[in-house]
């Protein structure tokens, strides 16, 4: 069974990591779907993206619960019947949840070059800290800022707000693994505590960073 990390990060959150080795029958077999989680997995196209669904289904069921369980509202943002906030990511080769008493938002990048390309798209208070010309961390560093606006764009889910004009990251370093950030949007003002940290699987190539924030 390929749960792959867990972080207990305090007594009422907890983060499940699962690398995603399974085939798609084999995930299939050790899930039970309501109807409506089997009709949207039927109208996926890609197989990858079906495992990642469905290696949800197993974290989900590794805390607990169940399909039957979860629930999404009109803007995607899945959901218990409880007092537990819920997250969810996914990328290439893992999937992760985080479930809180607190509100929270969690994403999963794999470091890749082209990041640099798209960074004045999702970037701009953080301009002032960032250095390109040192490319190994600057892509990393990318990534984190890239990972806590989704995880925070996640917690809020509120339609018109922009990574790059309405959340700040504030600078960080790479060997720590804790920063803050804001949300400034309309007459909302938000703070966030960020945690990130790298992960990496003997099965495949590159580096993930793992993101996840608290709304305080």
């Amino acid at each position: 069974m390929p749960l792959f990390q867990t972080i207990q990060f305090n007594e009422t959150t907890k983060i499940l990591i699962w690398e995603i080795t399974e085939s798609l029958e084999e995930l299939l077999s050790k899930v039970v779907l309501k109807e409506k989680t089997q009709k949207r997995l039927d109208g996926m196209k890609s197989q990858l993206h079906q495992r990642a669904f469905l290696s949800v289904r197993m974290l989900i069921q590794e805390m607990g619960f169940t399909d039957k369980d979860l629930h999404y509202d009109e803007f995607g943002k899945p959901y218990f019947d409880c007092d537990n906030h819920i997250s969810i990511t996914h990328s290439y080769h893992f999937a992760a949840i985080i479930i809180s008493k607190e509100k929270v938002g969690i994403d999963m990048e794999l470091q890749r070059e082209k990041i640099q390309r798209i960074a004045d798209k999702f970037t701009d208070f953080e301009s002032n800290y960032l250095d390109p010309s040192s490319i190994e961390e600057y892509i990393k560093k990318l990534t984190v800022i890239w990972g806590a606006k989704e995880a925070i764009f996640k917690i809020r889910n509120e339609k018109g707000i922009s990574f790059k004009d309405h959340i700040k990251v504030s600078n960080f370093s790479l060997g720590e693994t804790q920063t803050q950030a804001s949300l400034h949007f309309d007459n909302l003002i938000k703070d966030f505590e960020v945690h990130y940290q790298e992960v990496q699987s003997d099965n495949f190539e590159g580096k993930f960073t793992l993101v996840y924030a608290f709304e305080k």
